[in-house]
């Protein structure tokens, strides 16, 4: 019997209905006459779920016991015994309770497959071992049950089961999916928007990714050499020339033009590695295909056009893009050139776009890097043993004759040792040696220089034929064997060097550094200077050598354009090194613009934070100071008027509130000096490791009894803030929030923990915020909706935010399941603070599951009592 059939329904989350698919997919064959059973299949209380079991075959689950409790799995030996066509096997990636057959489903599901058991199954993306780490990166929780990818990829068919994040989280709020009591936290916890949207995306490119390998397998096992545009590969010559930066943009424009674009930049060397293009130059065009999205490729081979066609057509390119040719006019007399080439037999598949450029008809100009050459001691030895060989030899066949063809071997023997070891020229003087020797020695008339016999003429020139070919040979095997070790050593060192400082993973300094270490050197420097005639400076150096101020007083400097050079001191290096390290000077160029760059970013974001929170502070001067001053005026006023007599009592009351007044306006300009400081850089927030429940109660004191809730579990970490900032974030999210909530509907404050944050959710049952208007309403001067003028001018949540993010935090607005609208506060945990472990996102949503934890149980916290705060009134914005 052969091998089962594996059936894949692969989706992005939970409840994007994989499981649901799988079930009608069984009604549908077993409507056909399929024999069709339910091996396991989880429907987690969800009644269209579980409707569909219905009407299908189920093998009985075996029980199992473990810590007291009894639990239900897959019943292996059950289904081999009743061995159907096909079995249905709900979450591939499960983790079988102790005791079980299998520790892993997926290894259940090979058992069926090797007994001929087709089988139909669901996993999810993030349960895939290879994006392990990328999958908590996003979400923050580890998936501690996966299933090798391997498994997967051997699936022979795998079907995406997809759906929108905003139509899975409806399907959350409306109880879809989990019970209504795991809603919210699910919502506010692993199923955000982001999260989905990011799982969304590896899954589709996963998917993607393997329907390419199906093609490409397909075309392989049918022998498809021709080329099928199911997606446009634009691949680009390029000859390490200037000119490549205009080809690469070109084609990243044409791929622009077309859905799923894909360039591909190859570069094509010569395979004896004696032609190079510009190191410089190829490195800032790798960095610049793959800025835009494409990939690079080093290539060899001899002949350039048939080596780019086979890799376009190997890649199923549709389209090639070619420089003019940069030879001049009378170069053409030597062929065609490779554009006018590859457009002659790329064929009616393949489309070759010819590209004018800046440097066409100037010459190519490409460097040549000269033959490997052997060692002075080498040498020495060759000459020795080529010139003394001979001698030697001679002396040893004095006592011994053999005769004149045995003899005319051993000498050719010295001639080749010689070849070996110092070259040709050693080579030659050993067959010149051994010639005379040979003459004088062993050929009649002996102790003579001439010869009797003709024949033995004619053995001496053989002789030295032989030793002069034999000698060439050698030479030029052993420079060959040279020349290729000093290649594979320099493709490792640049392998190494591109492949780290491309993906960001070098600084300037440890470039450097393996620059000194690679070629021995005291030190190295990288030099720069603005112009021809300004000074020297350093931009990075190390080692312990002498400091070296400009290029010429270095041992060794490389230069780097016009204004730049590397520089090292401890010795001179051969010509040969310099080609590798013109590669390291290029890529320590490119180390120091990225950093700048980033420095720049950094500096323009620093900017653009400081100019954002300056806004907001001018507009909070005008906002918040405006009713605590007119509330004072108008109580001043009130107490100086003549026409009224006021009583002990009013006048007290009047007093009271201009006191109270004061002390609003003193907190207030407080908090504003501090982040004014704060955004021009003269003071930092007094960032401090603190409990929530210390700061949020006291935020809700301006806010009317009964019109908030707090839910702050005790077993919550510890947050890295300052204080006076947060209770100020939190006081204006809880104002605007009540503002906005029905009668009778009370705020509600909560906190939870995930990963190293902290989120403070203050939820409303307001009439919400559709999604394009949900970053507006944290800009200033905007008000959501028809609030009147008098409500304020719509600065409470832009003030918010620039707390919010001044500590390091942020501020989001989501909906709120059931109606109004959710402020996300995230705060970073203080160090060592957090839980003992991620919480795994089955046991958050499956409490009941072998390993979950018990859900955590929250107190409520009263609030204390505090003298009323006069109305903020923060506002929702958005015009």
């Amino acid at each position: 019997m052969g091998r089962g059939k594996l059936r894949i329904h692969l989706g992005a989350a939970p409840g994007v209905g994989k499981t649901y698919a799988m079930l009608s997919e069984a009604h549908r064959r077993v409507e056909r006459g399929t024999d069709c059973v339910v091996a396991f299949v989880e429907h987690h209380d969800r009644p269209r779920t579980e409707v569909l079991l219905d009407g299908l075959e189920q093998v009985p689950r075996r029980e199992l016991e473990y810590r007291g409790g009894v639990f239900t799995e897959m019943d292996v030996d059950a289904v081999l015994l009743r061995a159907p066509a096909v079995a249905l096997v709900d979450e591939l990636a499960h983790t079988n309770v102790p005791g079980s057959r299998n520790a892993k489903r997926w290894q259940d599901v090979e058992e069926l497959l090797a007994a001929g058991i087709n089988v139909v199954s669901t996993v999810d993306i993030q349960h895939l071992e290879s994006l392990g780490d990328v999958v908590e990166a996003i979400t923050g929780v580890r998936q501690r049950e996966t299933v090798p990818d391997e498994m997967v990829r051997r699936a022979d068919q795998i079907e995406l089961v997809d759906m929108s994040p905003q139509a899975l989280r409806r399907r959350m709020a409306h109880g879809n999916i989990y019970q209504p009591d795991k809603v919210d936290a699910a919502l506010s916890n692993y199923f955000r928007p982001g999260n989905l949207t990011a799982l969304r995306e590896l899954a589709l490119l996963w998917v993607a990714d393997r329907v390419d390998e199906y093609l490409k397998q397909y075309r392989s096992d049918h022998r498809v050499s021709k080329i099928w545009g199911s997606r446009e590969r634009i691949v680009v010559g390029l000859t390490g020339g200037p000119e490549g930066r205009t080809l690469i943009r070109r084609a990243a424009r044409l791929a622009e033009k077309g859905a799923g674009g894909e360039v591909l930049a190859v570069y094509i060397a010569r395979s004896d590695g004696l032609t190079s293009a510009s190191p410089k130059e190829l490195a800032v065009q790798r960095t610049l295909v793959e800025d835009l999205g494409g990939t690079f490729h080093h290539v060899v081979g001899d002949d350039i056009p048939v080596a780019l066609l086979d890799f376009a057509r190997g890649v199923n390119a549709t389209q090639i893009v070619l420089g003019s040719s940069r030879r001049k006019t009378w170069q053409y007399v030597f062929g065609p050139g490779v554009g006018t080439t590859v457009a002659r037999e790329s064929g009616p598949d393949l489309d070759v776009h010819i590209v004018t450029h800046e440097e066409v008809a100037k010459g190519r100009g490409l460097p040549v890097a000269r033959g490997a050459r052997l060692g002075r001691a080498r040498i020495i030895w060759g000459w020795l043993v080529g010139v003394s060989g001979p001698v030697i030899m001679a002396v040893l066949l004095g006592t011994v004759h053999l005769g004149l063809a045995n003899d005319m071997l051993l000498f050719l023997t010295m001639v080749v040792a010689a070849a070996l070891l110092g070259g040709l020229l050693p080579a030659l003087a050993s067959a010149a040696v051994g010639s005379l020797l040979l003459n004088y020695f062993y050929t009649p008339p002996l102790h003579h220089w001439t010869i009797a016999d003709p024949k033995n003429i004619v053995a001496i020139a053989i002789f030295v034929g032989v030793g002069v070919s034999v000698a060439s040979v050698v030479d030029l095997a052993a420079r060959r064997t040279h020349q290729a070790a000093r290649l594979r050593a320099e493709s490792e060192i640049l392998s190494f060097l591109a492949g780290n400082v491309l993906r960001g993973e070098t600084g300037l300094e440890e470039l450097l550094e393996r620059v000194r270490e690679t070629f021995g050197m005291d030190s190295a420097a990288l030099l720069e200077r603005k112009s021809d005639v300004d000074p020297w400076t350093c931009a990075g150096r190390v080692g312990l050598g002498r400091p070296v101020e400009r290029p010429e007083d270095a041992d060794v400097d490389m230069p780097v354009g016009d204004h730049m050079a590397l520089a090292m001191t401890g010795r001179v290096l051969p010509a040969e090194d310099r080609r590798v390290l013109a590669a390291f000077a290029a890529q320590a160029a490119v180390v120091l613009d990225r950093r700048r760059l980033q420095e720049e970013a950094d500096q323009a974001r620093a900017l653009a934070e400081g100019n954002r929170i300056r806004t907001a502070l001018l507009a909070a001067v005008s906002h918040d100071l405006r009713t605590p001053l007119a509330g004072i005026k108008a109580a001043v006023s009130s107490l100086r008027s003549d026409d009224v007599a006021w009583s002990e009592e009013d006048r007290a009351e009047l007093l009271a509130g201009i006191e109270e007044g004061a002390d609003r306006l003193d907190h207030l300009v407080g908090n504003l000096l501090d982040m004014s400081r704060l955004q021009t850089g003269t003071v930092t927030p007094l960032i401090r490791e603190i409990d929530l429940d210390e700061v949020v109660p006291v935020a809700l004191g301006g806010v009317p009894e009964g019109s908030a809730d707090l839910d702050i579990p005790e077993t919550l970490p510890i947050v890295a803030v300052d204080p006076g900032l947060l209770e100020r974030s939190v006081a204006n999210l809880v104002e605007n929030a009540v503002k906005y909530s029905p009668a009778g509907k009370a705020v509600l404050v909560s906190a939870s923990a995930i990963a190293d944050r902290v989120e403070v959710r203050v939820v409303d049952r307001g009439p919400g915020v559709p999604d394009e208007a949900k970053e507006r309403i944290f800009e200033p001067f905007q008000r959501y909706g028809d609030a009147p003028r008098g409500a304020g001018v719509g600065l409470g949540l832009a003030v918010a935010r620039g707390f919010a993010e001044a500590m390091g935090g942020t501020l989001n607005a989501e909906d709120t399941p059931g109606g109004g609208l959710t402020m996300v506060l995230t705060l970073r945990a203080a160090a060592g603070s957090g839980p003992e472990r991620p919480l795994h996102s089955e046991e958050l949503l499956h409490p009941g599951r072998p390993g979950a934890r018990p859900e955590a149980r929250f107190e409520r916290h009263e609030r204390p009592e505090r003298p009323e705060r006069p109305e903020v009134r923060p506002e929702r914005q958005v015009t």
